[in-house]
């Protein structure tokens, strides 16, 4: 194993307790993929996130085939999502609170909040349920992240991208957030919706400034500007 290789197994590991820390995700639930090489590198099955190591996170290739431990059940939707997404390099899922009770209602939830628009449309979609582990899941996750960065799993959790580690974990935690939130202000009533053409300018000013995808380019921000 390389240093190189050492030190993205071990990010992973770090991302995945931080899954804990953070509160999305709890005991051997949840799983984790990164784009590497000739294929991804994904956790192992059934292996608690304190115990695990560098050496434990498995090698696969595009066609199904692994080397070291037998990976998570999840691994169908993380080869098919990152084969279908070169935009992105990470898939992360978890059972997060919120988002899973969201999702056991087979809700959408659209955008009752600007940041709604982080995932990328006017919606944050609630795929259908299918079976875990199956390619029936993979193809609704993939159907549910058309043209979005995450997606709600029906009676089942969430799915969250990233270009990096950090960027899919901070989306998890945003479609958490969010999913909270939407449950909260359901206790008043059906709250209103955004208008399309609000959330298309949303969008475009999160694709302008980066919004929770990355540094934000120098000069992204047109109203405040560093003093010289």
């Amino acid at each position: 194993m390389t240093p190189e290789t050492r030190a993205l197994r071990q990010a992973m590991v770090d991302t995945c307790r931080a899954m804990d820390a953070k509160g999305i995700n709890q005991g051997t639930a949840g799983n984790l993929s990164l784009r590497h090489g000739d294929g991804f590198l994904i956790t192992p099955s059934s292996l608690p996130y304190d115990t695990m190591q560098p050496e434990d996170i498995v090698e696969m290739g595009w066609d199904g085939t692994y080397l070291g431990r037998r990976p998570s059940s999840e691994w169908r939707f993380h080869r098919d999502i990152l084969q279908a997404r070169q935009d992105m390099n990470v898939v992360l899922h978890c059972h997060s609170l919120y988002a899973t009770s969201v999702a056991c209602h087979h809700r959408t939830i659209p955008a009752f909040h600007y940041m709604v628009g982080v995932m990328g449309g006017t919606t944050l979609r609630c795929a259908r349920y299918a079976t875990y582990g199956t390619q029936a899941l993979s193809d609704a996750a993939l159907e549910a992240l058309k043209d979005r960065r995450a997606c709600l799993l029906g009676q089942h959790g969430q799915i969250a991208l990233g270009k990096t580690l950090d960027a899919a974990l901070w989306m998890a935690i945003e479609v958490e957030t969010l999913a909270r939130m939407y449950q909260q202000a359901l206790v008043l009533g059906e709250p209103p919706v955004l208008p399309d053409d609000e959330m298309e300018r949303v969008i475009a000013q999160m694709t302008r400034m980066s919004y929770g995808l990355g540094p934000e380019e120098e000069g992204a921000n047109d109203i405040a500007r560093p003093r010289s």
